[in-house]
C-alpha cells in the first residue's frame, strides 16, 4: 500500500469542485457558472479515462524508463489469457527467440487453469494485473466496486504464482478516476502501452504487424511497450489466433533492430 498523490490534474477538479461549491452558497444566482464548470470538469475526467495512454488522473506507464530505453529494451505484453489452446503455443514461439513477455492474466481465467500460469512463470515470464472478470463495464465502477475487483485478482495470481503482480492493466484500458487510488491502495502501478495492434479485431496478420513496428519516425524503437492478445485474439484467415502468425515476424524484426525484450518488472525495477 501507498499513499494516494491525487495528480495535478485530479488537484485541480477538487479545487474547481471546493470552489463551485463555495460560490453557490456566496451568489447563489451565479449557480449557472458554477454548474457549467462542473459539466465542464466532467465532461474532461471522462474523456481521459476513455483514452487509454492519458496521465490526466494519474500516472501511466506508456514507454519504459530511460535505463531500459538505454539498455535497447522492449516489453511485449500479452492481455486477457491464459488460453489453454493458444497460450501454449505463445510460449514455445517465445521460448525459440529467447524472448521474454508479461502476461495481465484474468483472475478466473488463471484460476481455470493454473498449471498454465505456473508455466508462465517457469519459462521466465512474468504474470501481471488484467482484474478478476474483465468486465467491459469496468470503467463505470466506483471505487468499492473497482477495489473488490482488482483485489480479487491480485489474489487469485498472487496465489498462483507466489508473487503478488506489481502492474495493473484496465480492461480495454478504461477508466476513471477511482483507479488511481485503488491502485495505490493496492501497491499497484497502472501499465499501458506504446503500440497496440487491435488484435482482438483484426485478423489480418500484415496489417497487425505493420501497427506494431510502424515505420520511419515511427518504428519500433527502444523503450516501446507493444500490446498483443493470446486470450480473445482475432482469428486469421486459416482460423489460428492471429498473434501465433505475428509473434515470428515481429520477434524476428526485434532482433534485427537488436532490441531486447524483457518483463515489465525487469524493465522497470
Amino acid at each position: 500500500m501507498t499513499r494516494w498523490r491525487p495528480s495535478p490534474f485530479m488537484q485541480l477538479s477538487f479545487g474547481l469542485h471546493a470552489a463551485a461549491g463555495a460560490g453557490l452558497l456566496l451568489a447563489p444566482s451565479a449557480w449557472p457558472l458554477a454548474v457549467g464548470a462542473l459539466l465542464a470538469d466532467h465532461a474532461v475526467l471522462t474523456l481521459a479515462g476513455l483514452l487509454p495512454r492519458s496521465r490526466l488522473l494519474g500516472p501511466n506507464l506508456t514507454r519504459l524508463p530511460a535505463a531500459a530505453v538505454a539498455r535497447r529494451e522492449i516489453a511485449l505484453t500479452i492481455d486477457d489469457g491464459p488460453d489453454p489452446q493458444v497460450t501454449p503455443q505463445v510460449l514455445d514461439l517465445l521460448d525459440a527467440a529467447g524472448a521474454k513477455a508479461t502476461f495481465f492474466c484474468i483472475g478466473r481465467r488463471a484460476a481455470a487453469h493454473p498449471a498454465l500460469v505456473r508455466e508462465i512463470v517457469a519459462r521466465g515470464h512474468a504474470i501481471e494485473n488484467h482484474s478478476e472478470h474483465h468486465w467491459k463495464r469496468f470503467s463505470t465502477f466506483g471505487f468499492q466496486g473497482m477495489h473488490a475487483e482488482v483485489a480479487a485478482a491480485q489474489a487469485t495470481l498472487g496465489q498462483l504464482t507466489g508473487r503478488p503482480p506489481r502492474f495493473f492493466r484496465a480492461p480495454a484500458g478504461l477508466r476513471n478516476p477511482f483507479l488511481d487510488p485503488v491502485l495505490s491502495r493496492l501497491g499497484l502501478r497502472l501499465a499501458a502501452w506504446t503500440r497496440r495492434a487491435y488484435d482482438t479485431r483484426n485478423g489480418n496478420p500484415a496489417q497487425v504487424l505493420a501497427r506494431l513496428v510502424g515505420a520511419g519516425r515511427n518504428a519500433l524503437a527502444a523503450g516501446d511497450i507493444l500490446l498483443l492478445h493470446d486470450g480473445n485474439a482475432a482469428r486469421g484467415p486459416n482460423g489460428e489466433a492471429v498473434i501465433l502468425a505475428v509473434l515470428p515476424p515481429l520477434l524476428a524484426r526485434i532482433r534485427a533492430a537488436g532490441l531486447v525484450p524483457v518483463t515489465l518488472g525487469d524493465a522497470c525495477p
